[in-house]
């Protein structure tokens, strides 16, 4: 891969094509790049997914989640909110024996009680979420023009938690916001199209 000179921080590929930098060093990157992160998800089931596995990666580099993402959803029941709800004690030691997943007790059980409150909320994850998607902006020139909290992922954080949401920080909001849409921080110039968030 290499740089672009209108656009620094932009890797071209072998194809000929742009894409944002962090996509350039594995493959499974680029088709995570290319057909998933910054495409707007709106169901209740995604938006956990999103949420959960952001959780998992905390303190680890995302490609190892990537990798573990059709075990994690083999063993938490393709993210079905209500399914993961009512997972009780068995299966909270299925998880942690589970090798093919990050076996972290904090964070699994953080998931089956997000999973919980989830399944609780009255207008569901995903309107929750969505309202406090920001007002569509520019497009980032450069990699350091992209934050890693806004005013909005704070808010939400803060309204997740005190539904009783756990391991939803304001940096793990907004890579939320960004994986789901809500956010596109796709570089100027990057090959993924736009998309509206309405």
């Amino acid at each position: 891969m290499s740089r672009t000179p209108s656009s620094p921080d932009l890797l071209v590929g072998a194809d000929g094509q742009g894409r944002c930098p962090w996509a350039g060093s594995a493959p499974e990157y680029v088709e995570y790049h290319d057909s998933e992160w910054g495409r707007p998800v709106r169901t209740d089931d995604g938006l956990f997914e999103r949420l959960t596995l952001e959780a998992f990666q905390s303190g680890l580099a995302w490609i190892t989640i990537l990798r573990k993402r059709p075990a994690f959803r083999q063993a938490f029941a393709g993210f079905r909110i209500g399914t993961v709800a009512a997972f009780g004690a068995a299966d909270r030691e299925r998880l942690l024996a589970d090798a093919g997943i990050v076996r972290n007790r904090a964070k699994i059980d953080a998931a089956l009680q997000n999973a919980r409150v989830a399944a609780e909320l009255p207008g569901g994850l995903a309107a929750l979420i969505w309202s406090y998607a920001p007002e569509p902006r520019p497009r980032p020139k450069r990699l350091a023009d992209v934050p890693a909290t806004s005013p909005e992922s704070v808010a939400l954080a803060k309204e997740l938690k005190r539904r009783g949401f756990r391991f939803v920080g304001p940096t793990t909001g907004y890579a939320l916001m960004q994986a789901a849409g809500l956010v596109d921080d796709h570089l100027a110039g990057c090959i993924a199209p736009r998309h509206p968030a309405a």
